[in-house]
């Protein structure tokens, strides 16, 4: 069995005003991703996720290519915690 992992991720490129939150949500969603989504002040998307490995590959993967056909991902820096937090839901900051 996997084991959990935190990440935190942030995204660059056309990804405000477009539904990237709310798709990164569903995202979530079908992944068994919990954690919480937000805009940044800089135009970026912050994102901290937690699942399996595997489950937050899957994830990535969806991010990077755009969860949504009017965003464009230029950028994504990706670092992992040692600390899980144990959220029980994937949530819009606002």
């Amino acid at each position: 069995m996997d084991q959990l992992k935190r990440v935190h991720i942030v995204v660059s490129g056309r990804v405000q005003g477009v539904g990237f939150r709310f798709q990164t949500q569903w995202l979530a969603k079908q992944y068994d991703i919990r954690g919480w989504v937000k805009n940044t002040h800089d135009g970026k998307v912050e994102i901290e996720a937690e699942s399996t490995e595997t489950n937050l590959e899957k994830f990535i993967s969806a991010i990077k290519k755009g969860p949504t056909p009017f965003a464009k991902v230029t950028n994504i820096d990706i670092s992992y915690f040692s600390d899980l937090k144990h959220d029980t839901s994937f949530r819009i900051l606002y």
